[in-house]
């Protein structure tokens, strides 16, 4: 089913600012988002919890681009939802001392969970998230007190998905049965050289099953579908889900739609009118929000608050129930650390020269694993080395995985 007229001029509306800051800057990625804007506006004002006036709350969901080329579908996402990125900032899109630069930069910008320019690492990254949010969740939740309970979502693209540490955390997360990682995939088959033919050819949704995912695939421009397999994909909690979204690259441009000329450089002047005019939007008028959209897009404003309010009142009663562990959780959200953690790490004298360092760091793990209880870890192919010094630790626990819940202590 076609989308409701509010909510096309929604998705429009991201298109159209994410056309005029690339055009304005006279470099950049306009295609891809064009071509998820339909995804990536269902999924943040039907689905994503989070707060535009406190992009900090613990228990929002985290939303990663991984395909950071197209951070002006972030960067126009956060403008319409209330973020603190004004439309003085998308205007100076790549500019110096903007805070909307080229790549999502992690502490530069409100509501940036991570730093996207690699590709594959907003998807790696956001394994690590989920499997902080499992591991928390297991740690702290108690029947009737569930304080940790979020989501982690992500964009990736076909440039994601060709880079190796794709495949290794995609594996670890299936592995470990992330049932609240969900990535919604760009497939629209076009790369900065062309079809996606001439590098890329495996079969994606198998790959994926073969790491044990949830896989749905859907038309990344039919709202409704767009919906159901988000509902889908929170449905099934012992595994994380990728949605491959069919979509088109550059979507409305008359002459630049499906081709890798709408990747990597702007449209062009006359391009833009066409397209606008494609859109039903006027082709004179830049940096346009319809009145309409805005008052649809800053409806996040009161539900992030509200659901913010909620949470908080969550943690409140949880203290009251659970008063060591609700001090220790404060512990943990804060990042603090023990005085005692300079004392304890150990020294290395000068014989230490020769040391492997997989020992060095055996050596350090096995000194802070009592003052640091939300340490965790891995080894690669290691685990005879470091198994003296993880046996009689819950680190062990850590770092495999466990049916429910995640860790055991």
């Amino acid at each position: 089913m076609p989308a409701s007229k509010l909510d096309q001029l929604c998705v429009n509306t991201i298109r159209t600012l994410s056309i005029d800051a690339v055009e304005k800057a006279n470099s950049g990625h306009p295609g891809m988002p064009m071509g998820m804007a339909d995804a990536a506006y269902v999924l943040w004002t039907k689905f994503l919890k989070h707060n535009p006036k406190n992009p900090n709350w613990f228990d929002r969901d985290r939303f990663i681009l991984s395909a950071g080329h197209g951070s002006m579908l972030i960067y126009s996402l956060l403008h319409l939802t209330g973020y603190d990125v004004s439309l003085e900032e998308i205007k100076n899109f790549r500019q110096m001392g903007s805070i909307t630069p080229g790549h999502p930069e992690y502490g530069m910008t409100p509501g940036v969970e991570t730093t996207t320019g690699p590709l594959g690492q907003g998807f790696g990254t956001g394994v690590g998230m989920a499997m902080a949010e499992h591991f928390m969740s297991a740690k702290f939740n108690k029947e009737g007190h569930n304080i940790v309970d979020h989501y982690t979502y992500a964009i990736v693209s076909d440039g994601d998905l060709m880079e190796g540490i794709s495949h290794e955390s995609a594996s670890m997360a299936g592995h470990m049965g992330l049932g609240k990682l969900i990535y919604l995939y760009d497939s629209n088959s076009i790369s900065i050289e062309g079809s996606t033919d001439l590098a890329f050819t495996e079969d994606v949704p198998k790959r994926f099953e073969s790491y044990n995912w949830h896989v749905v695939e859907i038309d990344g421009h039919n709202h409704d579908e767009i919906t159901a397999a988000i509902e889908e994909a929170q449905s099934v909690t012992d595994k994380p889900s990728i949605i491959v979204c069919t979509t088109h690259i550059g979507y409305g441009s008359p002459n630049k739609q499906d081709s890798e000329s709408s990747h990597g450089s702007p449209l062009g002047e006359e391009e833009i009118k066409l397209t606008k005019e494609a859109y039903g939007w006027d082709p004179d008028k830049k940096f346009f929000i319809p009145d309409e959209a805005l008052e649809k897009f800053r409806e996040e404003l009161t539900k992030g608050e509200k659901a913010e309010r909620a949470w908080n009142e969550k943690v409140t009663a949880y203290e009251k129930a659970f008063s060591e562990e609700g001090k220790a959780f404060k512990a943990w959200v804060n990042r603090d650390l023990s005085a005692e953690l300079d004392a304890t790490l150990p020294v290395f004298e000068e014989d230490a020269k020769g040391m492997a360092s997989r020992a060095a760091s055996g050596k350090v793990i096995n000194a802070i694993k009592e003052i640091v209880p939300n340490l965790f870890g891995g080894s690669a192919d290691l685990g005879e080395v470091l198994k003296p010094i993880l046996m009689d630790t819950d680190l062990t626990c850590r770092i495999t995985r466990q049916a429910e819940p995640f860790i055991t202590e």
